[in-house]
């Protein structure tokens, strides 16, 4: 900055037409219009601008057909007639189901594998057979599990067959067993814990949980279970019913009974409660702890009771001018980007991509191009981890693993004019349960976005050179518990990518009592409670091919003696380069001080300077944590893939995920066991898989209540080109301006081509359509009947689980 105001003084001294160092531009370079005197651009006046107008049809077609497109309802209904014509699955129609019948769980694609999908992509072969994953719950047995199949070829013919799908699985078989299969006798059990002790918790809240209609409070337990012999283990705590409606801002209402309960095998009369935990002290049995309670100088504490401060409500004093409609974005000549909806193909000012879904990750995008280039083969969401800390038992012991919610199962619609611009294009996005289709309309919004600041900016003595810096964003929202997760990819003109995860919702608070170690206290009786967020990405790509390898680059401190140094050392930095060769040492962490990037390169493609062309992969925010809990008992062999920023891999059809919906069964004998995909095999031009992962270290204080806000719940990463283009592409874009400016006033304009918008705009067309919004689509698949459609209301934070 200094030296800049140096030479811009010199420059004034000097005469500006004379100064020729050669980073000062040409203020009369040829290809500017000169402006009329006052103006800033040639513009006519017109006082009746027409109304803007354009064409709405979009017709943009996929150059391929989506081959990683979800299975849509005529295949599942299909499948699901197909399955029950199979008696060795002895299946009950879901309908009919009880918790001792075997039921369909899951009917969604199983994505191709890569080794035959790329030479279709290519143009060198034909499409992959399709295939349909299935997961089978088996209830009729002593020892209920979940076990995964794959049917196929589709459509359903006499080729189509049912196999066990075990080659996903590093466990060697695609089974988990299930071991919340009794969901009713466990409420019922829980019902029976609250009535024994009814008197102290009505002595203390005023309240009880006896499983009746008028019960004020109620008890929830911790994920994982903790799995053993002869013993399956769960806390449970008391928590206050909230006022009105029940939802998720019970998470804030705990009342700091705990109770320790073991419900092994599926006779609830050997279910048993191991203690109870209060005010920091545990009981071994029901009659000590009433033997305490009603013992002179028991400390009672107070509840914490639902109000204003809980709910999602207006509150506090009126902003100035807050009534004032907000500002909202607009389209004047339509979207600037393509979209084929059939085929979930989108293309936008040198990018290409589709969209895949699943129920249990959401979305993924496949085969992203940049100017007909592949860069990036598959790119989603894996899983999210929320691992807590507390000196109170369910807290301690709770780590969600949020996939077995189902990321793509609560993707619910999103809110016109406020998840996303009222102009966004909308997509529909579906998945199986109960033998229906349940589709959520409007569950993907797609738009073009001015940031509001620049892309690229300089300024000389009298001209400015200025670049719109425009985003491209797919977004979703999944409303996983009491927490919201707004997913994000977003494309630059410079060819960049970001992904970036913003969270939202009601914490999980604990109970304040001896908690200070663990979160700040946020209410008198209420702990922020500690947690981890852990939320992983699969990035696989393909950059100048499949043969890759890992480039690591590090700026360090050194000392150096250079031929005009005169002999002395001199105190500088450089760059040191390596190669990340194996997978023994691929587990990577991000280096202190952003000293370090990694990048994806082919050693076989430089660029005309000798370069590598390659695409790194760096943090854009600087809250992009892994799990601080080391040996985590409550995940035991399930979360490998949270200890470290970023993982590289060799990728192998075998090997398509980090982790399973299904570990959140059995964290200690899961189906996928991440570290063992650490083989030490070579990491030198091979076809590489990367894992990264966003989070944040979330300690809640009061801005979190009654909802924690985006503006610090955020993480994101940035896939980004690295000497891949000879020049930055962002150059191409009309969407600039470089003025010269003499004597005060602009004289001269280049805008490229673009134009600025002078009709009027019917505001009508970015009003929200708030009235629109529809909730589920439901279409039941077995009996299947595709005229029955039907509506369901949108259950936010159900907790559905395989066995429930």
């Amino acid at each position: 900055m200094q030296l800049a105001v140096y030479f811009l003084a010199a420059a004034a001294a000097i005469g500006s037409s004379t100064f020729a160092f050669p980073w000062f531009r040409d203020p009369c370079a040829a290809g500017f219009a000169s402006l009329p005197h006052g103006n800033r651009q040639n513009r006519k006046e017109d006082a009746s601008p027409e109304i803007c107008q354009y064409d709405k049809e979009d017709n943009t077609k996929a150059p391929l057909k989506n081959i990683f497109s979800a299975l849509d309802g005529n295949e599942i209904a299909a499948v699901t007639s197909f399955l029950h014509k199979q008696r060795e699955l002895n299946l009950t129609a879901a309908v009919k189901a009880t918790s001792w019948d075997n039921t369909i769980d899951l009917v969604e694609l199983l994505q191709p594998n890569k080794s035959d999908a790329l030479p279709y992509l290519n143009g060198d072969g034909p499409a992959p057979d399709r295939y349909a994953r299935v997961g089978i719950q088996f209830k009729a047995t002593e020892e209920p599990y979940i076990q995964d199949y794959m049917v196929g070829p589709l459509p359903v013919s006499h080729r189509t067959k049912l196999q066990p799908l075990n080659y996903l699985y590093n466990k060697g078989v695609g089974k988990q067993r299930i071991y919340h299969a009794d969901i009713n006798e466990e409420v019922a059990f829980y019902a029976k814990i609250g009535a024994s002790v009814a008197d102290i918790t009505l002595d203390l809240w005023n309240g009880t949980f006896m499983g009746l209609p008028n019960d004020t409070v109620f008890v929830k337990g911790f994920e994982p279970l903790q799995i053993g012999n002869q013993s399956v283990i769960t806390w449970l705590q008391f928590w206050s019913y909230p006022i009105g409606t029940i939802d998720d801002r019970a998470s804030v209402l705990p009342l700091g009974l705990h109770t320790k309960i073991n419900i092994a095998g599926r006779d609830p009369s050997k279910w048993s409660v191991l203690g109870w935990y209060y005010n920091g002290n545990f009981y071994k049995t029901t009659e000590a702890f009433r033997k305490a309670y009603f013992s002179p100088g028991f400390q009672k504490r107070g509840a914490n009771v639902d109000g204003l401060w809980a709910q999602l409500m207006r509150d506090g004093e009126p902003r100035p001018r807050d009534t004032l409609v907000a500002p909202v974005q607009v389209q004047p000549q339509g979207r600037r980007f393509g979209v084929d909806v059939k085929e979930k193909y989108i293309e936008w000012m040198g990018f290409s991509l589709y969209i895949g879904f699943t129920r249990d990750t959401g979305i993924r995008l496949f085969d992203v191009r940049y100017n007909g280039e592949r860069i990036v083969y598959e790119l989603g969401l894996e899983e999210a981890l929320s691992h807590y800390a507390s000196d109170e038992p369910m807290q301690s012991g709770v780590a969600f693993l949020d996939s077995l919610e189902g990321f793509g199962r609560v993707s619910y619609e999103l809110v016109q004019g406020y998840d996303c611009p009222s102009d966004a294009t909308f997509l529909n996005t579906s998945y199986f349960t109960n033998e229906e289709t349940r589709t959520h309309a409007n569950s993907i919004c797609l738009f073009e976005m001015d940031s509001g600041h620049p892309l690229q900016r300089y300024a000389s003595s009298n001209t400015v050179s200025v670049t719109k810096s425009l985003v491209f964003t797919i977004r979703s929202i999944s409303a996983v518990g009491n927490y919201d997760f707004i997913f994000d990819y977003e494309f630059f003109l410079d060819g960049s990518i970001h992904v970036t995860v913003r969270l939202s919702g009601y914490i999980q608070a604990s109970y304040w009592a001896h908690s200070g170690d663990y979160g700040f206290r946020i209410r008198d009786n209420l702990s922020g409670s500690m947690h981890d967020h852990v939320i992983s990405y699969k990035l696989d790509m393909d950059v100048n091919g499949t043969a890759n390898s890992l480039l690591k680059t590090t700026v360090v401190p050194t000392r150096e003696r250079y031929p005009w140094s005169d002999g002395e050392l001199v105190n500088t930095m450089k760059l040191e380069k390596s190669f990340i060769d194996n997978e023994r040492l691929s587990k990577l962490n991000w280096a202190p001080n952003s000293a370090t990037t990694y990048t994806v390169v082919n050693k076989d493609a430089k660029n005309i300077y000798g370069e590598y062309r390659g695409y790194r992969v760096s943090p854009v925010t600087s809250s992009t944590t892994y799990l601080t809990v080391q040996n985590s008992e409550s995940l035991k062999r399930s979360g490998g893939w949270a200890t470290h920023n970023l993982y590289a891999l060799k990728r192998k059809d075998t090997e398509p995920h980090s982790t399973s919906s299904y570990n959140n069964l059995d964290v200690g004998d899961p189906v996928i066991d991440f570290n063992k995909f650490f083989d030490g095999e070579s990491l030198d031009q091979e076809d590489l898989v990367l894992y990264f992962n966003l989070g944040m270290h979330h300690i809640p204080d009061t801005s979190d209540l009654p909802n924690t806000v985006t503006t610090t719940a955020v993480s994101s990463m940035g896939i980004i080109p690295q000497n891949f283009h000879l020049e930055n592409p962002s150059r191409a874009t009309r969407q600039q301006i470089r003025l010269t400016f003499e004597e005060g006033k602009a004289s001269q304009a280049e805008i490229f081509g673009s134009s600025h918008a002078t009709c009027t705009f019917d505001m009508k067309n970015v009003k929200p359509n708030l009235a629109g919004y529809k909730g589920d689509i439901v279409v039941p698949k077995f009996p299947f009947l595709s005229t029955n459609v039907s509506f369901a209301p949108t259950r936010l934070g159900s907790q559905t689980r395989p066995g429930s």
